[in-house]
């Protein structure tokens, strides 16, 4: 019997006393959210949670059961920490009793644009706000939907279920459990809704390249001739913001495959962090936070339910969920082409990495792998101000083979396609974090602008002294003296030691990487 079918025959029998609600509209969902008090309507529609403690993602407190299928897989580690089929088994029985006394809402749908790599998926909430989240964010079911019971994947939140850390196998009262054997997924122990996602996300990473997909935790566009560009980034680089623009067709905002026919998105909507957001500057995200919308832990004047997006008191991770077709210019089905432009953004808080430069397939290949940038607070529990971090293929906590086998991957689709990789710093330039600025979001949109339309091309190119990255000598509209950052220290003695100091956390992370040619691990800065 599969689990779908064995979850759903215990809630047929007579001694179950709560309700299930299934595959509700927006509307309903809505309406049960407001009437069981789990969050407040705003002035423009949509519903804006709070999350308690849990206002980001607990790695640590995120598993994979050890079976003989995935064994020999897995990197195990801090990152894939293993759970015995003991101790989920008896996760699964406490979940199994707990729902039989609740409501419960349930969506089916798909993650993955592509239907050959389709995941069909049911998603089961103890809240109705987190069902509506899985309903704006996974891909609705098309009219004819597919047989619950023979789901791929079957999703279980329960915020009000906590673990026994003494008898449950798991780190606190919190848990986000994935079995590949039996095809299920429990999260209990926290409210923050991105766990469901991401717990999607660690799935497809794990099956796709065994179907010779590669799985990427980047944003993608295309422009009106089918030129296909993406966006690697973790949380906060800027991966929604660049990749959606009026000039090109979004394909999506955060996660994708590359298949042998091209990039397709894995999920129907979008989840943007909303921190100082604004008409001005973000105008597709602002408009498409209307009805239906899920906001988590955005300020709100509760009078007027008006959102106050400057206000960061709760935490810096404010997010905003809502379906792809509310961007105009969405490309639905969201599936293309292969990619001529790749860009990786970093937010590097050194404050040393140039505003862009062109990588070499070798240079590709090893920032790919060193995955650096500044996780910015409040995307993890316990972060509160900009930290150096290195996260193989710009998303590490949701990788769950070996990094080389991503990388890898990536290289041979560069080479098939001639894929333009550039490195491009939205981070802090003219000192670190705390002493120079943030790099102005204009600037970055023209630095963008000329990777994707090929014009960065006619510039000429220097390879710049202390990381042997190409950085354009000149880009109009962009000042010179900020694309050397050398330069735009007033402080050059202070440049190089910062430089130096960023080069030795590269290297110290890259020894990791034992499975990786000497042209790859050379293609990494030259420490003196």
């Amino acid at each position: 019997m599969s689990i779908a079918k064995e979850i759903f025959s215990a809630f047929d029998r007579e001694s179950f006393k709560g309700l299930v609600h299934y595959n509700l509209s927006v509307s309903e969902l809505l309406e049960f959210a407001v009437i069981r008090n789990e969050g407040l309507l705003t002035e423009t529609g949509a519903f804006l949670a709070y999350t308690g403690e849990f206002t980001g993602r607990s790695p640590k407190d995120k598993f994979i059961v050890e079976d003989a299928l995935v064994h020999d897989h897995i990197e195990w580690g801090k990152v894939n920490q293993p759970l015995s089929q003991k101790h989920f088994e008896q996760l699964y029985q406490k979940a199994m009793a707990y729902m039989t006394e609740r409501q419960l809402f349930v969506f089916d749908g798909y993650a993955g644009a592509k239907e050959e790599h389709q995941l069909s998926i049911r998603v089961i909430n103890e809240y109705a706000w987190h069902n509506l989240f899985a309903r704006q964010l996974f891909i609705r079911q098309t009219p004819e939907p597919f047989d619950h019971e023979q789901s791929d994947f079957t999703i279980i939140s329960l915020p009000g279920l906590k673990a026994d850390p003494r008898y449950d196998g798991t780190n606190s009262e919190t848990f986000i459990v994935i079995s590949f054997e039996k095809k299920i997924v429990l999260i209990g122990g926290t409210e923050y809704a991105g766990e469901i996602k991401k717990s999607v996300f660690t799935i497809l990473n794990y099956l796709l390249p065994f179907e010779g997909v590669l799985p990427m935790h980047c944003s993608a566009n295309v422009g009106d001739k089918g030129d296909v560009a993406l966006f690697f980034g973790l949380s906060g680089t800027g991966k929604t913001t660049l990749s959606a623009t009026s000039e090109r067709k979004l394909i999506g905002d955060d996660e994708h495959g590359w298949s042998d026919a091209g990039v397709f998105n894995f999920e129907g909507g979008c989840y943007a962090k909303c921190v100082g957001l604004t008409e001005e500057n973000e105008p597709q995200i602002w408009n498409a936070i209307q009805y239906g919308s899920v906001l988590e832990n955005v300020a709100i004047d509760r009078k007027t339910r008006q959102l106050n997006y400057k206000e960061t008191q709760i935490t810096e991770n404010t997010r905003a969920a809502y379906p792809l077709e509310k961007i105009p210019n969405a490309l639905i089905p969201s599936v293309a082409g292969h990619p001529q432009v790749i860009i990786f953004l970093t937010a590097d808080a050194f404050g040393v990495l140039p505003p862009i430069a062109k990588l070499t397939k070798e240079q590709a290949m090893y920032h790919f792998l060193s995955g650096y940038t500044s996780k910015l607070a409040g995307t993890e529990r316990g972060i509160t101000e900009p930290e150096a971090t290195f996260s193989a293929c710009f998303g590490e906590p949701f990788m769950s083979l070996q990094p080389h086998v991503y990388a890898e991957m990536l290289g041979k689709k560069i080479d098939e396609h001639h894929s333009k990789v550039y490195l491009i710093n939205t981070g802090w330039s003219g000192g670190p974090y705390g002493v120079g600025k943030r790099i102005k979001l204009d600037y970055t949109r023209v630095m963008v602008d000329a990777a994707i339309t090929g014009t960065i091309e006619a510039n000429n190119f220097r390879e710049e002294s202390t990381f042997g990255l190409f950085i354009p000598q000149s880009l109009p509209h962009v000042p010179d003296k900020l694309l050397n950052p050398s330069q735009a220290w007033k402080d050059t003695k202070a440049y190089n030691h910062m430089a130096q100091e960023l080069m030795k956390l590269f290297h110290r992370n890259f020894k990791r990487f034992q499975n990786v040619s000497s042209s790859i691990r050379e293609a990494g800065p030259k420490l003196k």
